[in-house]
């Protein structure tokens, strides 16, 4: 009876970190913002790219995407073809949110790799990046048409992950 309380503490938390490892998906974590319109902010603009972005910006009409980027971040890089793809077919229209970067980093990230965004702002301390709940770099949010946030998705977003979670929400809004 001694050993058997320890025997069974460890099974329980074998079986718990088990089900974690190989059933929660760590992309699909919730966000409180989900249905809420996105936070209010005025960010100034990646030097050389654009006039700034703001909340305004996002409600366009349609559905957007706003893109969590920085110049530092390895993951940003993999999901970039695929948003400068996205750009020139016209799929969808991508705003991009400069993260806690240096503001030449980030211009010289854009002139090396392409600019796949309408408009973007940088969000030097993070401040921006609190009020939309983001854990790091890259994070990708969907945006309704009157600017709410339809879903949030964490790491980078390749054409699987588009099909599977974007494309359904820009089809059922006629984007």
């Amino acid at each position: 009876m001694k050993f058997l309380v320890p025997v069974l503490t460890f099974a329980a938390i074998a079986v718990v970190l088990w089900y974690a490892l190989f059933n929660l998906n760590p992309t699909e974590i919730p966000s409180e913002l989900v249905s809420k319109p996105a936070p209010e902010f005025a960010l100034e603009p990646v030097p050389g790219y654009g006039p700034g972005l703001a909340q305004a910006d996002l409600a366009t009409g349609k559905v957007t995407l706003l893109n969590v980027f920085a110049s530092w971040c390895a993951a940003c890089m993999a999901e970039h073809p695929f948003f400068m793809e996205l750009k020139k077919q016209n799929v969808v229209e991508i705003y991009g949110l400069n993260y806690k970067d240096k503001p030449d980093a980030a211009a010289q990230w854009l002139d090396r790799h392409g600019n796949p965004y309408a408009r973007t702002g940088m969000d030097l301390k993070g401040r921006i990046g609190i009020d939309f709940g983001v854990y790091g770099v890259p994070e990708t949010f969907v945006i309704s048409a009157d600017g709410k946030i339809l879903d949030k998705i964490i790491g980078p977003v390749s054409k699987d992950m588009f099909d599977m979670r974007i494309r359904p929400l820009l089809n059922e809004a006629g984007s």
